[in-house]
This record gives C-alpha cells, structure tokens and sequence, in this order.
C-alpha cells in the first residue's frame, strides 16, 4: 500500500447524499463533543493549578448554590445528544428501507473475493460497475465465514453472513471509480480481499452491461479467480513450485507421462483443473496440484479456462510437473 492509497486518507471522497449526511453528522457531533468537553477539562487543569496544595487561596465555602445552574449543565447536553441521536436514527432506518425501484445486484463474499451478478445476468469479481442516479440494493451472503462489505464511497458497510442475506443500499451521485474493502477479518488474505467501484452515467453504464459487461469482464473475472484460488503462486514465472505456466498453453501439444500427446484444448484443461492427477504429465516431477472436483462452481470453471485461453501467448509452457 503506497502513501496515497486512498484508504489512507484522512477522508475518503463522498459519493453520495447519503455520504454526505453521514460525514455533517460525524463533523457535527465532533463538534459538540469538543464545545462540552474542552471547557471542562480547561476548568479541571485551572482548578488544580490555582488550588493545589500550598498556594495562597481562599477556600472559604462561598454559600452560593443555584439549582438552575445544575439542572442546566445537565440538561441541556442530554437534549443536544438527543437531536443527534434522532439524527442518526432517521439515517439508519433510511438505510435499511430501499425504494421499491431498486436495481438488486447479488453479492457473494469468499475467501478472498467478491463475486458481483447484475440483474440482466453479467457477472464481476473484485469490480462493480453501477450507474449514477440510480438506487442500488446490494444482496449479500458469504459461501464461508464471515466478511464484511465496506464501501467508504458511500458510508456504507455490512456484514456478508453464512446462509443469510444481508442487504444495504445506497444511489451515488459523483462518476468516479472507487475502493471497495473487506472490513472483517476472514483469514489470511483478508487484505487483499478488495475491489474497486465505478459509479457511471446511466448511458455509459448502459453501453457497458453491452460491450465490456459481456466481455472484458469475462477475462477480467477469470483472472480474480486465478489469483483467488492461489493459482498465480504456482503457475506464474519465478514462482517456488515448478509448475507449467499458461503462456502459449491453450492449443498446444502436451506430453503425457504414459507417452500420450494430447491437445490442450477447453474440455482437456477444465478436466485438468478438476482431477489434476488424472493425466500425469511428461518430466518425472512430483505431482502436488489439489483436485478442484467439487470446489469450483461451473460458471468459475468456465471463467477460469477463459482466462487461460486468453493468457498472452509469449514464450512456451513449462515442462510440466505437476
């Protein structure tokens, strides 16, 4: 994380009316804090250096006492506290009644990736592109422990449960791409588990879920899900385990240990993926990739041998040995 991250910013840009309340609230309430507190602690400090042992003063009781004084510094901060707790009230009921014309988009979190489905069927990972203007009911569950999606953008977060939906909704206001977080800790690589959000103009956003929705997500998903099934740490160059990289992989010929050649095409590398010890590769060397059987959802398999299919051709595969 370089210095200006934005998650390292004193204040993260607001994207929406609802953020922005959020931060008059926050600021606000600050402010009364500080106008009850600080005099206090001024009086305190004045007291114990105008009263401390040994000073000349006068400590003969003054007899004055006055009730409306009392009644006054207690009751006046009780019904300023008040106004910000009704405040907050109506901004956290806000939260959790969206309009009925919410567009719902399906969320689900997994170690270590975010997983985004639009209603006309286009899928993300780690990206969420949405239009501006336009409330968005995000859906979410988790598919094992508990994360939390939090999109400073907008003020907004909340828990993704096991076997609960969860929900949150927001309608930004500012075009502009945007961090998105996993705010609860879920295990190794929890800080990693992040994304971004783009906020467009419906048009744009329109013309998107058309071309790039359709496409470029595809490439851009597969490879969420390389990195999120920890593939990168064995088939990427310079990697410790010597593993076959995907340059120039998809469409050649591969040599198998029992002398066969074969043809890595989609159907080969989907079965690959599912039961890696299935046909042992040429070079004698240990096979240690873990079967995907039952662990990968067929739409993540297709993603998966799509960004393989589409690996820049540079280079030759590694001599398996896996």
């Amino acid at each position: 994380m370089t210095p200006d991250h934005p998650a390292l910013q004193l204040w993260p840009v607001a994207a929406s009316a609802t953020a922005v309340e959020t931060d008059e609230l926050i600021l606000a309430f600050t402010v009364l804090t500080l106008v009850l507190t600080v005099p206090v602690f001024i009086a305190i400090t004045w007291f114990a250096l105008r009263y401390r042992e040994g000073s000349e003063a006068d400590r003969t009781p003054s007899g004055i006492r006055s009730n409306l004084i009392e009644i006054s510094w207690m009751l006046i901060p009780f019904l300023l506290t008040l106004v910000f707790f009704a405040w907050g009230a109506k901004l956290f009921i806000q939260s959790k009644n969206p309009p009925p014309d919410a567009m719902v988009v399906e969320v689900i979190g997994r170690q270590w990736m975010w997983k985004f489905q639009h209603p006309t069927g286009q899928s993300e990972i780690n990206d969420l592109h949405l239009p501006i203007g336009q409330p968005i009911k995000l859906r979410i569950i988790s598919q094992d422990v508990i994360h939390a999606l939090y999109i400073p953008a907008v003020r907004m977060q909340i828990d993704a449960l096991p076997d609960r939906y969860t929900q949150m909704w927001f309608k930004a206001d500012k075009v502009g791409t945007f961090h998105l977080y996993c705010s609860e800790y879920c295990g190794t690589d929890h800080s990693v588990m992040g994304g971004k959000v783009t906020f467009m103009n419906p048009g744009d956003y329109q013309d998107w879920l058309v071309h790039a929705g359709a496409q470029q997500g595809k490439v851009a998903s597969g490879r969420a899900l390389y990195q999120a099934y920890g593939c990168a740490g064995c088939h990427e160059p310079g990697s410790a385990v010597r593993a076959p990289g995907f340059a120039g992989l998809f469409g050649s010929q591969v040599g198998l240990a029992d002398g066969r050649t074969v043809t890595a095409d989609a159907a080969w590398l989907r079965e690959k993926i599912l039961n890696p010890n299935g046909d042992r590769l040429a070079g004698g060397g240990k096979q240690v990739m873990p079967s995907f059987a039952g662990r990968i959802p067929e739409q993540e398999l297709g993603l998966l041998v799509d960004f393989i299919r589409s690996y820049p051709a540079t280079g030759h595969a590694a001599e398996a040995t896996r």
